[in-house]
Formats: structure tokens, sequence, C-alpha cells
């Protein structure tokens, strides 16, 4: 190649490099950042906008709401205490010697013992009572029939005759009479010897002995929104051998309230004796030792007394730890409201009176 025609293709590599150059530069100043004066990305030409849009999905920690408490119906709000075993305590039922306890109960039954009287048997489970429960007195054998269907509950007594603790061993309750208390059960000094037995319920749930076991449902209720079954009743009058108990429904509080022997049954603390459900199955009695022997397997004669109406019908079952079977006259299932039970065991010769 010459000398003279290098210079020219110097000049003519120059030239194309400043070309190029020249459109990098443009190029650069159209993909610039802009400035405040940017249109917002609704308004770019669809062809320059994102096709799709990055989307983060949301996370969520909710919990399914608890089953409600096995022997209430009512909402759950702890599991620890759902899973936890029922205790169930003998509660004496004297008229000079005030009780402690029913009211926290979630089901109380009241049986017909020896010397014409009766005796209580109060389940806790959803609700620790805050004061000492008692007097607590004696079991009888019927408490093992009446008691199974609560899968292994833990029995608080003061303890029985050689042939009742042989009963209750034998059984799937759980015995913690006053030997097996772990000192979770004491004397007082307000009431005299023996009436004055007492348990801290708190304090039993953690010293029991192994072998409770979390309660089944025992009844069915009806949900918040539907309205009670069966005919208006504001009373209920009943003889459980020589004891005159009644429940009158007091339509303020939505409650059944207790009086006994005709004065107004009250707590050694003063309050009332009530309850949400007022469930009386009637029970043949048999001798059994000395002590009435309520038999509770089979059937026989029930009412409900719920929401300020009563529904007549029948109890049933089969064996000892099947749960009662509640059917109204016209087939359907008695429904209970949510809350708490008492349960009235009156013989089938004893007066049942529903105003």
């Amino acid at each position: 190649m010459s000398s003279t025609r290098l210079p020219r293709l110097f000049a003519a590599l120059g030239l194309v490099a400043a070309l190029g150059v020249s459109a990098c530069s443009s190029d650069s100043a159209k993909s610039a950042p802009a400035s405040s004066s940017t249109q917002p990305l609704s308004t770019v030409p669809a062809t320059l906008a994102p096709t799709t849009t990055p989307t983060t999905l949301a996370t969520t920690t909710t919990e399914p709401p608890l089953p409600p408490y096995q022997l209430t119906g009512l909402p759950a709000t702890d599991p620890a205490i759902a899973a936890r075993p029922a205790m169930v305590a003998k509660i004496g039922n004297y008229d000079r010697y005030p009780h402690t306890g029913l009211n926290e109960a979630d089901i109380v039954f009241e049986e017909i013992i020896n010397d014409h009287i009766t005796r209580f048997a109060a389940v806790y489970h959803s609700v620790t009572p805050t004061d000492i429960v008692g007097p607590i007195r004696s079991g009888r054998r019927q408490d093992v029939n009446l008691l199974s269907p609560l899968n292994h509950p833990i029995l608080a007594w003061a303890g029985g005759n050689a042939f009742v603790t042989n009963e209750i061993d034998d059984s799937t309750l759980v015995n913690m009479n006053m030997t097996h208390c772990n000192g979770a059960c004491f004397r007082v000094d307000f009431v005299s010897s023996p009436y004055n037995l007492y348990f801290d319920i708190a304090k039993a749930w953690t010293v029991a002995p192994p072998g409770g076991l979390t309660p089944p449902q025992l009844f069915q209720y009806r949900t918040p929104d539907s309205p009670p079954q069966g005919t208006p009743a504001s009373r209920v009058d009943m003889t459980l051998d020589s004891y005159r108990v009644a429940w009158a429904w007091n339509p303020a509080t939505g409650l059944y309230e207790r009086e006994q022997n005709g004065k107004v049954d009250k707590e050694r603390s003063g309050a009332v004796v009530t309850t949400n459900n007022v469930l009386i199955m009637v029970m043949k009695y048999k001798a059994g030792l000395g002590s009435p022997d309520a038999q509770s397997i089979g059937s026989g004669e029930a009412y409900l007394l719920t929401g300020g109406q009563v529904i007549h019908g029948t109890w049933s079952r089969a064996d000892e730890f099947q749960v009662f079977t509640l059917t109204a006259d016209d087939g359907t299932v008695m429904l209970l409201t949510p809350g708490r039970t008492f349960i009235e065991l009156p013989r089938d010769k004893d007066t049942i009176t529903v105003v």
C-alpha cells in the first residue's frame, strides 16, 4: 500500500469511530434516568410497561378454633385445660354446714344416700375453683356407674368402707381419697369434724395419682342462635327422699336458682346456687350395704329445664361407660343450653311438679 493511501484510510476509520461515538451518546441519552417530571407507570405506553406485576403471597398464622369444652359446650380457650382429666369432688349437703364449689363445677350430680339425705358429686373440668371445695365426704357404690362415662375421672373424696373402696379401686375412677391426696386435702378450723375436710382442687390437679384421661362430651347442646325446645316452665319442685328441692327460673340472669327445704340454697360465700340446665333423671334405687344404689344403667323418665322451657322424655344407656342418651317424647334429642348442668336423681316414687 502506498504512503498516500494510508492517511486516507486512517481518516476514514476516524470518521467511522466518530459516528459510532455519536450514536452511543444518543442511545445513552434516551435510557438515562428521567427527571422528577417522569410520567407515572400508568401513563407509559403499553409496549414499554412491564407485562407482569410481582406478587407476594400473604401468610397467615390463624389457628382453627378449638372444639367446645366437653362438659359445658362453651367455647374452649385453653387446649391444656380441655385436655386435662375431670376432677370429681364428693361434697356433703347439709343445711347446717354450707357447701363450697358447686357454682364452679361444670356438672353436679345430686344423689340420694343413706340417712335420708343427698350428696353432691361436683365435676370440675373447664373451670378451676378459686376457693377450697367442701365439705368433702365419703363415696358410694353408685358413683362407679354414674362417673365412669367421664373416662377415668379423678375422685376427690373422704374415702369409704372396705366394700366401696374396693369398688372404686377396681373401677376406672382414680382414687384420690385422704390417704392419696398428696397435701391437696386438709382439715379446716371453722367447722367441726367430720364436716371439716376440704380439697384444694387446683393443687389436686397437679398432684393427683396418674391415670386420669380427657373426658368426652356428655350431652348435646343447642346453638346460640336457636331457641330452646319444649314448653314454658318457670319452676320445678321435687322430693329426693326427705329433701325438698326446687329450681326457679330467673329470666333476668338466664339461670335457675336452687332452693332446699323451703329456703334459697346458698354457698358458704353467700352466693345463690345457680345453673344453666336442670336435668332430672328418675332412678330406681336398690339397697346396697345400707346405702341406696341408683340404677343408672337402663332407662327411665327424664325432664330437662333449659332456657325457661321444659322438655319431657327418657334417659337411657346400655352400660356404665356409655354417656346418657336423652330423648324427648317426640323422638328428638334433648338439647341443653351451653353452660353448667345440675343433674337431679330422684327415686321413681318421689314427686316432681313442673309449673
